[in-house]
């Protein structure tokens, strides 16, 4: 079964296989020397200075990493002002409300382009890809701290690295398992972060891994697929060969899609190289397609919130070629027969 749902993702044989390795205590330091290789692959990736830059790793999904990054790096009186276009710009002005966090929302609706780069890297829940070098600039001019949910983008997308912190997750464009999580965050903003959270705080996960410990028991083989799968994402050339490698595959299928009558929900030039959504064909339910994509070997995933009778998405992240995305398009052909 090919998952081309936006996580988790097929994965290589390689890491497939990097979880069978022994069973190991995550007291060890075989695990901390798994924990120091993950934390110094993921500053590299984007070629980030290890004296200004951390990375701090968690066992849990990419949301535990949002929230924790909001927990802590929003300063204690601070204030978070959440730009929203989607349904994950939603759920960061839930996490901020139950944290107690003064926050302030700026609405879009969920089709709708903003006219101000965004918070939200790329939106899943229409594909669309929003920039954030405007907003970071400005930022940086203010002193205003940028938080920036990289969930669903990094390894994939460009990522400007002016704000004070990033979150994203391994089972993504990483093509790592679920299980693990991380946030990149400039050390001086982790040495002040804020302790609203206990298992998630961000500032004792980052003092500890740095002793080359933990404080609870990490999700240790989810590490092995973590590690094996950095290893692979360096050796096919970083972010910049993963981004050219999804973008032929999403523009094979946008331009397979369309020769079916298939429309885009966005253009090319709005949307991530990870995820595309689509308008469902006339006359067919999404349940229907579902059914008859998943008899076929492929998994798509529905449109969210009250997108979901218009929409549905295809991602093209994981172990995935151009034989796979020939395969989906012959299987809509015969669906529209």
């Amino acid at each position: 079964m090919l998952l081309l749902n936006p996580g988790p993702v097929t994965l290589t044989e390689r890491v497939r296989q990097s979880l069978l390795q022994t069973d190991l205590c995550h007291r060890e330091p075989e695990f901390f020397d798994l924990q120091d290789e993950a934390k110094k692959r993921f500053v590299a990736a984007y070629a980030l200075d290890p004296a200004v830059w951390n990375a701090v790793l968690m066992t849990g999904s990419g949301t535990a990493a949002v929230e924790s990054m909001i927990a802590g790096l929003v300063p204690e009186g601070g204030r978070l002002l959440v730009v929203e276009n989607g349904v994950y710009g939603d759920r960061i002005a839930q996490i901020a409300k139950q944290y107690g966090i003064d926050h302030e929302v700026v609405k879009y609706e969920w089709m709708q382009a903003l006219d101000i780069d965004a918070i939200i890297h790329h939106e899943t829940t229409t594909g669309r890809l929003n920039a954030i070098e405007q907003l970071s600039r400005a930022c940086k001019e203010r002193g205003v701290g940028l938080l920036l949910d990289a969930v669903s983008s990094f390894g994939a997308e460009a990522i400007d690295f002016d704000g004070g912190g990033i979150a994203a997750t391994a089972n993504k464009c990483l093509h790592g398992v679920p299980g693990t999580a991380f946030v990149i965050a400039r050390r001086d903003a982790l040495a002040k972060a804020a302790s609203r959270t206990y298992y998630l705080g961000i500032a004792r996960l980052a003092k500890l891994q740095d002793e080359r410990n933990t404080p609870f028991t990490p999700s240790v083989h989810a590490y092995y697929a973590l590690v094996e799968a950095l290893r692979e994402f360096e050796e096919e050339g970083g972010w910049r060969a993963r981004h050219q490698r999804y973008a032929r595959l999403a523009e094979q299928v946008r331009s397979g899609l369309a020769n079916l009558g298939i429309e885009s929900a966005l253009s090319p030039a709005e949307s991530s190289v990870v995820l595309r959504a689509y308008r469902l064909p006339k006359g067919v339910t999404y349940e229907t397609l579902y059914d008859a994509l998943k008899a076929k070997g492929f998994v798509i995933y529905a449109g969210q919130g009250g997108l979901s009778k218009e929409l549905f998405r295809i991602s093209t992240m994981g172990a995935l070629d151009a034989n796979d995305m020939d395969r989906l398009i012959s299987s809509f052909v015969e669906l529209l027969r």
